[in-house]
């Protein structure tokens, strides 16, 4: 064998040996250009209500008409006295609001003061390379992490520590590239992407 062919092999397998080691670092799937807002977020802040969540109302000074109510199928909550208040496509400030005027218009309370508390929210979802993908009950103060420690945690395929972070912004979905210590809303999903060997 002569010298040029057998430099032209050990190129060829270096080339090869390179290949596979930077593939190792890459992922399966892209990562988008814009980074997920890092702001600490409040989920009850512009949150709208839909069916089968859970509120607290409090009226003040009439516990017989305040407690916990669950939207039913076609988003009203049943409240003593005042039946039916649609509230589905409401934030918890608006349907307090609106408990308000139900009640004063009806002459129930003279000058009610209401506050309501969302206690549930829409789920997030987890896909890709986890233990146990799917569906998850949100609660506040939730970041990326806590939601794949949902989901049982990182598979051994996963890309670690960066995820795409899909949310609804003003009824169209929106990719971001997210890491570990990204906040989440309801209904946000992450994928974790897979890392090609």
């Amino acid at each position: 064998m002569s010298a040029r062919r057998m430099n032209y092999g050990f190129v060829s397998g270096l080339t090869v040996a390179a290949l596979v080691l930077t593939g190792c670092q890459q992922t399966v799937g892209s990562f988008p250009d814009e980074q997920a807002p890092a702001a600490t977020l409040n989920a009850t802040e512009g949150y709208q209500l839909e069916p089968g969540n859970r509120v607290r109302v409090t009226v003040f000074n009439e516990p017989s008409l305040s407690g916990d109510f669950t939207l039913d199928p076609v988003g009203n909550i049943n409240m003593p006295l005042v039946g039916n208040v649609p509230s589905a496509g409401l934030t918890g400030k608006l349907l307090a609001a609106r408990i308000e005027e139900y009640l004063s218009r009806n002459r129930f309370v003279q000058s009610p003061n209401v506050s309501v508390e969302v206690q549930t929210f829409r789920p997030f979802y987890v896909m890709g390379e986890v233990r146990q993908p799917g569906e998850f009950q949100y609660n506040s103060g939730m970041t990326v992490l806590s939601a794949i420690a949902r989901a049982g945690g990182y598979d051994y395929r996963a890309r670690i520590e960066e995820v795409v972070l899909v949310r609804m912004i003003d009824g169209k979905q929106v990719e971001y590239r997210a890491n570990e210590r990204t906040p989440i809303l309801p209904g946000d999903i992450i994928k974790v992407l897979e890392r090609r060997f």
